[in-house]
This record gives C-alpha cells, structure tokens and sequence, in this order.
C-alpha cells in the first residue's frame, strides 16, 4: 500500500457513512478509521447498533472517532438536517437503502430516491463536504440475460427493471428483485441529474458492487449474501436457485473502492464497477465440497449458467493498487474461504 498518496480531505475528517450496520458499510467504517478518519454513522436505532461503539470497533469510539447518529426515516423531509447541525462533515458515503424486496414499487422506489437525494440537497447546504459517494449496485446496469454478450460501460443502465417494475400489479413476491434493482437505478439516475442540474460544490461518485461476499466483521453482519451462502451450504437453495448466474466481489475490495471515491483525487464524477469473475453457485458447492469433504452437500442447482458480459477492470483495479497495494480482485476461492470461516 502507498505510504502516502494525496488525499480529497486531510486525516481526521469526518466522514458521515449511512447505514453503519450494514454489511459493506461496517467494512467501509472500518477502513476509514484505519486510516486516520474520523466516522459519524447512521443508524435507525442505537441500542441494536451499539456493538459498533461497545464491541468492534470500540477503542475508536473510545477516542471520540466514531460516533452514531439516529436517522429513523432516510426518505422524511429533512431528514438529515440534525446530521449536519454543529458538525463539519467533509465526505459522505450513503450506504444506506431499503432491502425489504417488498415487490410495490410504490413502497421502494420512491423512499430509495428520496433518500439518496435529500441527503444530496443536506450537503449541498454545507461548504465543509468535498466528495458524495453514492453505494450504487450491478443491478442498475445489468438489464441482458445472463449469458448474453455485452460490454456494460458507464452510460448502461437497467431500463427493463424500471419498466417491469412499475408495472402493474399483482405485486408478486418475485417481483421484489426487480424493485430493488429499479430503486437503485433510479435513485443512480436521480443522483446525476442533480449533479448536472444543481451542480454541487462537491465532486460525486458512484460504485456499483456485485454479489458481495467476504468475512463478515461481527456476528451481528452475518447476513445478507453470506447468509445465502450458509442457506446453500446447508441445503436450502431457495432464492438462489432462481438466479442462473452473477459475479462475486470480496467486501475488501468494494469497502477500498468507496474508500478511493472519497480520498483520491482524480476520481470524479465516476461509476465505479466492482464486480470480479463470473461464477455459478454449483461453483460455490464445488469449493464446499473440497474444503469439506466428509460432508454431504445438495445436488448442483440446474440451468446455472457463467455470465459473458465485460467491463474495464483497468480504473478500479488501479485504485485497489493504489490505495490496497493488490494486482488484482481478490480471488474467488479467498472469498467463498472467507464467508464460510469459522461457520
């Protein structure tokens, strides 16, 4: 890793990361206070948050480097504003979104893009912030079906999810994935256009992870995809058997993505891709199968198929030289090793 490279804003910053529970945002907490930053975290309530401040990251909290805010509803009007009183906030990272998969896009969307946007107009009343760095998702690009080839590049968006999402009802219970997929895309396309309408006296950049996997921090963290990943290990296919394919990403490499959106300073106004190899989930079995060999493990999930769509690695990879000191993603079997460490 570079002993120095220039930075956005100088150590001891305060940078306000939302959703501080949450799986990749814990992570990305965790390298901003490594690296010298101070971090205001949001949460809905302190008390179940509070083994950030108590337990993993309680030495930090100690020394007044971290603290928690309570933000109940990030779609209210003015929902940020007591975020912003009396602190010199200088970079943000809204993490924070709606994942209920409720399959209304009624009860979604439009919270996802108040949120992402009122936080937007907070910081554009505060001359202290620098850098707005939205947590995107793969999701807002990848509209073909798996297995199609296509070269996804900064102008791609999921329109189709957008389409088939406010569609009319019935609101089936599958539909809750396109939701999600349509609320982020459209909270993205919210973001850029108030960045070319009201241009902002902050640069603004987004990163769009994939199916994010890697060792969770806390046992309070233990959820999401990783929990799919114990579900599939345990025989429980379920969702994913519906998913034909995807891309992994270690949550160290996207935690260094948003850590080099806020720091570096020839990031700008970019789209930041953070998806590594394509892979299946009998891939997933395979490795479980190996590493675990006096188990018994499900049958391989039919009609999986690898994903053939590409990107420019070449910009992401660079800043996870830059700023991580690594050549490349790290690997998928570290991955899958990491999720199932200690399981």
């Amino acid at each position: 890793m570079s002993s120095s490279p220039a930075t956005t804003i100088p150590k001891g910053s305060l940078v306000l990361v939302t959703g501080a529970t949450s799986f990749i945002a814990s992570h990305i907490v965790k390298q901003l206070l490594e690296r010298g930053y101070k971090v205001l975290g949001t949460v809905r309530d302190l008390a179940k948050a509070a083994f950030l401040t108590e337990e993993l990251f309680a030495d930090y909290a100690k020394k007044g480097n971290l603290e928690l805010v309570v933000v109940s509803d990030l779609g209210a009007p003015n929902a940020f504003d007591h975020v912003f009183k009396g602190r010199n906030i200088a970079a943000i990272v809204h993490v924070a979104s709606p994942l209920t998969f409720d399959p209304d896009p009624e009860k979604v969307i439009p919270q996802t893009i108040a949120g992402a946007t009122g936080l937007l107009h907070a910081a554009a009343r505060e001359p202290s912030v620098k850098r707005f760095v939205y947590t995107s998702s793969a999701a807002t690009v990848f509209e073909h079906e798996i297995g199609t080839p296509i070269h996804l590049t900064k102008d791609s968006w999921n329109n189709r999810a957008v389409k088939t999402a406010w569609s009319p009802p019935p609101y089936e219970p599958i539909r809750g994935a396109v939701v999600y997929a349509a609320s982020k895309t459209q909270a993205e396309q919210a973001i850029w256009k108030f960045v070319d309408e009201e241009k902002p006296s902050f640069v603004v950049n987004s990163v769009l992870p994939y199916f994010t996997l890697g060792a969770a921090l806390h046992q309070n963290l233990a959820r999401s995809t990783n929990r799919m990943m114990h579900g599939l290990a345990d025989g429980n296919v379920g969702l994913l058997g519906s998913i034909p394919g995807t891309h992994y990403i270690n949550i160290k490499d996207v935690a260094t993505a948003h850590v080099a959106a806020v720091l570096d300073p020839d990031v700008k106004g970019q789209r930041l891709f953070l998806w590594s190899d394509a892979f299946t989930f009998n891939d997933v079995l395979a490795l479980l199968r190996k590493k675990y060999p006096d188990r018994k493990f499900v049958d391989n999930i039919p009609d999986q198929v690898k994903d053939i769509s590409t990107k420019d690695d070449a910009p992401v990879l660079a800043l996870l030289k830059k700023w991580a000191g690594q050549d490349n993603w790290i690997s998928f079997e570290q991955t899958i090793d990491e999720v199932f460490e200690g399981y």
